[in-house]
């Protein structure tokens, strides 16, 4: 992973963040999403703090991660959800878990406690990340939502910090 790096999402990210959101969309086992948000939307609902991408040596941005919080509740202000997605072509090469990483890195740093994320459960290669990166499942949400015409499961995954006590 040499010519892979990790940095803050910028808005010059846009086109390409949306691109790869969509690529998981269309894929089927990412979301009960169909359609990207626009940037606007996408960049309101997610805490500027906590988003990232990963690039290549090209500068081309091969994934993305980001949070959203959890409630506007106080007593949950240390409770985000995330999402990470990774260009189809891609994948295979261990950058969700880098951007998982640095997630997991900046979120403690600002006394985040929680990291959550809701799974189906056809996606195994989300779930095995999610495991090794230290995140337990919680319990399983047994046709919560309609997608593309079926129920969906999803499985609760979260992440509790070793370092926030």
């Amino acid at each position: 992973m040499v010519d892979i790096t990790v940095r803050p999402m910028v808005a010059a990210d846009a086109d390409r963040v949306l691109a790869i959101y969509q690529a998981g969309l269309d894929a089927g086992n990412a979301s009960f999403e169909i359609t990207a948000p626009t940037w606007a939307a996408f960049d309101t609902a997610r805490l500027s703090a906590h988003r990232f991408v990963a690039i290549d040596g090209d500068r081309t941005a091969l994934g993305w991660i980001a949070v959203t919080p959890t409630s506007t509740r106080p007593v949950y202000a240390g409770v985000v959800e995330h999402s990470v997605y990774v260009d189809p072509a891609a994948q295979g090469r261990g950058i969700a878990r880098l951007l998982l990483d640095e997630l997991i890195t900046s979120t403690e740093a600002a006394g985040i406690w929680t990291i959550q994320s809701g799974v189906f459960p056809e996606n195994t290669a989300s779930l095995t990340l999610h495991q090794r990166a230290g995140f337990r499942v919680v319990g399983v949400r047994e046709r919560v939502g309609r997608h593309h015409g079926r129920w969906r499961d999803v499985v609760l995954l979260e992440r509790r910090s070793r370092v926030i006590t």
